[in-house]
């Protein structure tokens, strides 16, 4: 794949627009906002479609994913409340733009992939980037158990149901963010451990996700 791995004034300009049409939608985290205006989309796109790297819509990534729209990042986000040290899980590195977000606002990043095209794809495009996290390959849906606990999962993938493992593995005061109806469409729920075995849970605006695919879902 053919990468355009500069960012020049046109890349920057183009990403000020996006935060900008952000902003218009609701997004108001102006720490996530100032992270969707530093990464560089384009550099997951192929050349060929850098016209597409900065309009506000998912595209294909191969192996049946997306590279999610950039409302859905900051949306997920925001609702995840990240602070500078935060240990985060992230179910579904996909093309690693959501990680990087993680990233700029000061997260340390545990991710997971289960395509292997894709997971062999970020793990060398990442850190090129200047992007550090700690990448793994296997089923997103059992979480990362020797990490754990994490101060905050956020799932990328629709999913039938919360994975009860995933809960085990948050913090007590910790959150979860993750997509959750069928396959055509999913609600996406925040979950709050308040103590050893109590979680509060809000459904929010309604998504299509690619389905999360594993032991613990589809």
């Amino acid at each position: 794949m053919a990468h355009k791995l500069i960012d020049n004034y046109r890349e920057r300009g183009a990403r000020k627009k996006l935060v900008e049409k952000l902003k218009d939608k609701g997004i108001s985290d102006a720490n996530v906002l100032k992270a969707i205006g530093k990464v560089p989309r384009h550099y997951f796109f192929d050349e060929t479609f850098w016209e597409q790297a900065y309009k506000d819509i998912a595209f294909p990534i191969g192996d049946g994913q997306t590279i999610s729209q950039p409302y859905t990042v900051a949306y997920q986000t925001e609702l995840l409340h990240i602070r500078k040290g935060d240990k985060v899980l992230e179910i579904g590195t996909g093309s690693g733009y959501q990680t990087c977000i993680l990233l700029e606002l000061g997260a340390k990043v545990y991710t997971i992939e289960r395509q292997e095209n894709l997971y062999n794809r970020t793990i060398q495009v990442l850190p090129h980037m200047g992007y550090q996290a700690e990448f793994f390959f296997g089923d997103g849906s059992m979480g990362i158990q020797e990490h754990a606990p994490y101060d905050k999962i956020i799932v990328t993938a629709g999913a039938p149901l919360v994975p009860q493992v995933l809960l085990k593995q948050l913090k007590i005061g910790g959150i979860l963010v993750i997509p959750v109806g069928d396959e055509n469409s999913q609600k996406m729920i925040t979950v709050l451990r308040v103590s050893e075995n109590d979680y509060e849970k809000i459904a929010l605006d309604t998504f299509r996700f690619v389905p999360l695919v594993g032991e613990q879902a589809w």
